[in-house]
């Protein structure tokens, strides 16, 4: 009989399975798709590997240090120069830096002051849980005034929130503020990090090790149920099969969670169904030029319904120019329905927009990766609002991307999350082998 069985193969999933095969437990991965990784996944774009949603490092980021020097692969992380510029008013402009603001035409000069202090605070500061029950919006107006919130913060807020935007949980922007506010050679250089050959090197040598401790990794099989009885997890049934577990450990997004364990109780149930969560469409475009000297590129632009631009290719080193184009939006949201194609044309518009001197000639490729459950919503209050990890049935723990509050989605926070599944597991399984 398995003992574990894991449910999600992305770097949580892998680094839950990874720590629990060192401790010598037998252990069987199931994922949905047809390759591991989530959504640090790669893909072939037209003769190109590549993530089909960006992840970049930033320098607080330790448990994915760690797992790579673990790993043997630390040497396979490097650090560049990552400019950011911000697309308004029909120009670019510089952003990021002491001399940007104060160049940035938009903003007083005592609204340049405040934002400048409310970043520097947020990047000192060391504690979360004073935020936790303030409301974002309420905080960041606090320091920065109406005028730098209705210029620099309510654009991103509305794009990437929607309806959620008024009440959502300070600490959990504050996070967002301090990663890479801490990800600074000095005042006027950021400096973020990318893995040479992209998340693959970590996925790939993730799944090797797993493999070389005698684990399964089971693709293309999606998890159906996982039964439960009198004593606790029995087992788990897929499409094709029916196998005993005595521990279950789900790192899937957990709206999908009540209908694969149809068994929880409905106390658990209820605390699950609060957990909102919203999609991500992200059209991914290979230019033959290209788009700005910017990696990250905010825009505040009334005709562009984009809270950014990542130029990835401006931190990775790569054969083409590639840019994400990032849509994040609530599953009812009628945009959501819209086909791959009109996501692509909206897209060029916007970099049309943005650089006039690109044509439809430099379009080399374009492709769209969508997720259903991408970005979790944490309003004030939120950390009461989760359920326990381990759910109080024998053998059962449950955790998403939810988990990394007050966190925000990352490599990193993934691998952390599924090192901490699997200590807690380990603290009540005895192990089958010697590892």
């Amino acid at each position: 009989m398995s003992d574990v069985a894991v449910l999600g193969a992305g770097p949580a999933g892998l680094a839950c399975g990874y720590h629990l095969l060192k401790r010598g437990h037998r252990v069987t991965l199931f994922e949905a798709d047809d390759r591991p990784g989530g959504m640090s996944a790669h893909f072939d774009f037209e003769g190109l590997d590549i993530e089909r949603f960006y992840h970049f490092v930033c320098k607080p980021d330790q448990p994915m240090f760690d797992l790579l020097e673990e790993l043997g692969i630390l040497e396979e992380l490097h650090w560049r120069s990552a400019s950011m510029g911000y697309f308004t008013g029909g120009r670019l402009h510089d952003w990021g830096n002491p001399i940007a603001l104060l160049r940035f035409p938009h903003l007083s000069l005592i609204s340049k002051l405040r934002y400048a202090i409310h970043i520097f605070s947020s990047i000192k500061r060391t504690r979360w849980q004073g935020l936790d029950n303030q409301n974002a919006i309420d905080w960041v107006k606090k320091w920065v005034g109406e005028e730098v919130y209705d210029v620099v913060w309510r654009p991103l807020f509305d794009l990437k929130f929607f309806e959620y935007a008024d009440n959502l949980s300070a600490a959990w922007i504050w996070t967002r503020i301090k990663r890479l506010g801490l990800s600074r050679k000095n005042l006027f250089e950021e400096q973020l990090g990318y893995v040479r050959g992209g998340s693959q090197t970590l996925i790939r040598r993730l799944v090797d090790e797993i493999e070389r401790l005698g684990g399964t990794i089971r693709l293309s099989s999606r998890v159906r149920e996982v039964e439960l009885g009198a004593q606790g997890v029995e087992a788990v049934r897929t499409e094709t099969s029916r196998e005993p577990f005595a521990f279950a450990a789900s790192t899937i997004p957990i709206p999908y969670v009540p209908r694969i364990v149809p068994g929880l109780p409905a106390e658990l149930r209820e605390r699950y169904a609060r957990l909102d969560n919203i999609g991500a469409v992200c059209v991914l475009i290979k230019l033959s030029r290209s788009l700005s000297k910017y990696f990250w590129l905010n825009t505040t632009d009334p005709k562009m319904e984009i809270p950014g631009v990542i130029e990835y290719s401006n931190l990775l080193p790569l054969p083409d120019h590639v840019v994400y184009i990032p849509y994040y939006l609530p599953q009812g949201h009628p945009k959501f329905q819209q086909s791959d194609e009109a996501f692509v044309e909206e897209s060029l518009d916007c970099l049309f927009r943005i650089n006039p001197e690109l044509t439809r000639d430099d379009v080399r490729a374009t492709r769209v990766s969508r997720l259903r459950y991408a970005q979790p919503i944490c309003p004030p209050g939120f950390q009461a609002m989760l359920p326990p990890m381990e759910t109080g049935i024998r053998g059962l723990y449950i955790a998403d991307t939810s988990y990394y509050y007050p966190e925000d989605r990352s490599i990193s926070e993934s691998v952390r999350l599924g090192r901490r599944m699997a200590d807690a597991i380990n603290s009540k399984a005895s192990p089958t082998r010697t590892a």
